[in-house]
């Protein structure tokens, strides 16, 4: 069947994209292909089709397991036999996929990139009938990209085994150092490369200095309108949904630690227009299809304009006018400034970090344990006296090392929420003084528990209350039962994967050089940034296409500056014509004379003007005296 025939039968559409058709045929004539195509752009269908024109099926690599899970179910509402293999299921669940691919009529298979290293899928992989490689996220291969990911490196094995399968690979943004990179790393031959313009006609770019976000978000919010609020942290995202709400906005919020069921529900009632306003982290939305979302607004600065530029783009998929605003203050500007230290330790920190991590797992020099281990970050940190978020940044640069593999799941904790009103809480700590004892060292740990899910460390709240870890998760596990608590666990299972020979951290090698490289690429995005958000007189646009490699000759004349910069021009133009009219009434007039008829806060720009009408030969100035050439 042919690829639209195919894109009518399955989706019922009449037509592609831009560049999807182009795309589909290099992958059906077997040639690699890199697909850069912006947000909302259809970047799916350019492997969903050609594994549904071919036989065989499509192998899709996502770092995302959400992601995953979305489109496959997506694929089932269509009559497309799918599935995925990811790092929250167990042995059983992965194999029985696998037997799947072999023996049933399934044509996509996705895999979160570590899964491609393990036994078992190994084993069964040289007897899959593959018939395409579909890397999605494709910058996360490129160490010089914003989101590198050590396990994409390993990709490019399958070539191996593979050699005549052809590669696609998928992203939405990449500046041409990442492009290249990626065509190396995953050693594609002779690439054809797709690349759609960064240019978006129905947005209006806007930043906006801010020192009253709450106040600056809500007046820039549609109450009927479709919406999307961008912040950095899950706590933020929680605390502005529900200041919104009282301010009379229809908003939920969205992030990765909420509980599955709760997640999936606060999305069904924003595609269902049921609130107009999602306030989410900024992993919400990726392969989301909503087109009519008319605001896309950043409470928080982005860390670079690879991030921005994908958010910004979940606007106006439509096509329809849309708006994609930045609110930014100092402490945006300072945060960005200091993420560099942050984000890149110097080596003594690195090793100490080295060092804990084997403490904590209690791995002896020599070792080679070659296996999981439970990991909670929080409970590392609080015994090693470290701060979470450098720590965990450091233990993301050894994983980059070839030192071990963490899943997300390390940074997911657990979090609880009283579901009942005071009065009837007190009713319990009055008939279960078990209870009523765990319910008291609650509330003087965590504040905020009766307005919001609050992050709660199982061990923190144990040490609280002088109790065993095991009696503290069952109470609160009565407590849900009894519908007086809502407690969702953290994530389970295997998460991080120790697999070198633990070595002394003074002999422990590092390749400071390439992180000092790393380190200059994201000094240069993070300035990049800045200058983005302090720019003042650059159309936004072509900012961003210039950073993409486009380098434009025309501004978009839809931005801020761009609209601010017109109405500058026509302000001048008026008063060019006013202040020539004046002066041809009086004949002639005095300089000084002239300039107090306008008020004392508009005399630099009066001067302005008429220096430049004089230098253009418009006026004559003699002793003082100013008339107009006729």
């Amino acid at each position: 069947m042919a690829p639209l025939e195919i894109l009518q039968k399955h989706w019922g559409y009449s037509s592609f994209r831009p560049l999807q058709a182009e795309v589909i045929g290099s992958i059906l004539q077997n040639k690699d292909t890199m697909a850069l195509l912006p947000t909302g752009a259809g970047k799916s269908l350019c492997y969903q089709v050609p594994a549904l024109a071919r036989p065989g099926f499509a192998l899709v690599i996502s770092p995302l397991i959400a992601l995953m899970k979305d489109q496959v179910a997506r694929l089932d509402q269509l009559g497309i036999m799918s599935c995925c293999i990811h790092s929250g299921m167990n042995y059983h669940e992965v194999r029985t996929n696998i037997e799947n691919m072999l023996h049933g009529p399934y044509k996509l298979l996705y895999v979160s990139p570590e899964r491609l290293q393990t036994e078992l899928f190994k084993e069964y992989l040289p007897s899959f009938d593959i018939s395409l490689i579909a890397v999605d996220e494709a910058h996360c291969i490129s160490q010089w990209g914003h989101d590198f990911r050590p396990d994409y490196l390993k990709i490019a094995e399958l070539r191996a085994t593979l050699p005549e399968v052809p590669i696609l690979a998928l992203t939405a943004s990449a500046t041409k150092t990442v492009q290249d990179d990626i065509a190396v790393q995953l050693q594609l031959q002779a690439p054809a490369i797709f690349r759609q313009s960064a240019k978006r006609k129905n947005i209006y770019y806007a930043v906006k200095y801010s020192e009253n976000k709450p106040n600056d978000t809500k007046d820039n919010l549609s109450s009927t309108a479709c919406n999307i609020v961008y912040c950095r942290s899950r706590k933020q995202t929680e605390i502005l949904a529900n200041k919104l709400i009282q301010q009379g906005i229809a908003a939920t919020h969205y992030h990765a630690g909420m509980a599955k069921d709760i997640r999936e529900n606060a999305q069904k009632s924003w595609m269902e227009n049921s609130v107009t306003t999602m306030v989410a982290t900024t992993a919400f939305g990726m392969g989301i299809d909503k087109p009519d979302v008319r605001t896309v607004l950043h409470y928080d600065a982005p860390e670079h304009l690879e991030g921005y530029y994908q958010e910004a783009g979940r606007a106006g998929r439509d096509g329809h006018s849309s708006k994609a605003l930045l609110l930014y203050n100092a402490t945006d500007i300072s945060r960005l400034r200091e993420s560099v230290m942050l984000q890149y330790p110097p080596e003594s920190y690195l090793r100490s970090v080295y060092q804990a991590v084997n403490e904590y797992l209690q791995i002896p020099t020599g070792a080679q344990p070659d296996r999981y281990f439970p990991f909670d970050l929080a409970d590392f940190c609080q015994k090693f006296d470290l701060e979470v978020t450098p720590a965990s940044y450091g233990l993301k640069l050894l994983a980059q090392e070839g030192l071990w593999t963490i899943t997300e799941s390390v940074f997911h904790p657990a979090y609880i929420q009283f579901t009942t009103d005071r009065e009837n809480l007190d009713q319990i700590v009055a008939a279960y003084p078990d209870l009523g004892y765990a319910i008291t060292g609650i509330l003087r740990l965590y504040g905020t528990v009766f307005h919001y899910p609050t992050t709660m460390r199982l061990t923190v709240l144990a040490k609280q209350l002088k109790m065993k870890k095991e009696m503290v998760e069952h109470l609160l596990q009565k407590l849900h039962r009894m519908e007086v608590l809502d407690y969702r666990k953290a994530t389970e299972g295997p998460q991080l994967y120790f697999h070198h020979l633990r070595v002394d951290s003074r002999h422990l090698i590092i390749d400071m050089q390439r992180i000092a490289l790393l380190r200059r690429q994201h000094e240069a995005r993070t300035q990049a940034m800045i200058n983005y958000l302090e720019n003042e007189d650059m159309c936004r646009e072509l900012m961003l296409r210039t950073y993409f490699g486009e380098y434009p000759d025309e501004n978009c004349g839809h931005c801020d500056i761009c609209l601010q910069t017109s109405a500058t021009h026509s302000e001048t133009n008026k008063l060019t014509k006013d202040l020539q009219e004046l002066i041809k009434a009086e004949g002639s007039i005095q300089a000084s004379l002239l300039i107090k008829k306008y008020p004392a806060a508009q005399k630099s720009e009066v001067l302005l003007a008429l220096r430049k009408m004089a230098d253009a030969g418009l006026l004559r100035i003699e002793n003082n005296l100013i008339s107009v050439v006729r």
